[in-house]
């Protein structure tokens, strides 16, 4: 049995134990030794953020070559093309390649708004520009590439939520809190 962490990682923490240029940890939420991110969530992303005690476990989730989907929900300026989404679901060419197909929707703010928690900072708003939810589906793991993807269709993202990683959610996990399973 391994132990695996499901937390759901709040804008502005970093996804390591040690802070870094006076930004929170994971070390302020989680008092756990011995325990490793599998994986990485920008600081600006918010979250499910797994960790675990198990370095075969750590690397199953995280290795690329083991395609593991995960969901992000990405709110994005202005309200994507059916062109847009068909784009993000053939594959974004950005400076490091070509991404792989995504699964790509609109969400409806009534699937979001129970589980959708309040930012801190709220994001910006501009009363001239309206705002959308995406739901991507991804199993290649690039540097910012969800942000990277929505911006090269023309929708810059303005806050990113990743909500799975395989079957594990982060439905049901306040903010800034874990729960714990054995695997």
């Amino acid at each position: 049995m391994s132990d695996l962490y499901l937390f759901n990682k709040p804008f502005g923490v970093l996804s390591q134990f040690s802070e870094l240029d006076g930004a929170k940890s994971l070390a302020s939420y989680i008092p756990i030794p011995e325990i490793y991110p599998a994986g990485r969530l920008d600081k600006d992303s918010e979250g499910l953020l797994l960790l675990t005690n198990n370095g075969k476990l750590q690397h199953k989730i995280s290795d690329p070559k083991n395609k593991m989907e995960k969901t992000y929900w990405a709110q994005v300026e202005g309200i994507p093309s059916p062109q847009a989404l068909n784009q993000l679901q053939s594959g974004v060419l950005l400076k490091d390649g070509k991404t792989l197909p995504a699964k790509a929707r609109i969400l409806e703010e009534s699937e979001i708004e129970t589980i959708l928690w309040p930012r801190n900072p709220p994001i910006r708003y501009r009363a001239n520009i309206p705002t959308s939810w995406i739901e991507l589906k991804i199993k290649q793991g690039k540097n910012r590439q969800v942000r990277r993807m929505t911006a090269a269709v023309g929708f810059p993202t303005l806050r990113l939520i990743r909500y799975s990683v395989g079957s594990w959610t982060v439905k049901d996990i306040q903010l800034g809190h874990y729960i714990h399973l054995s695997v």
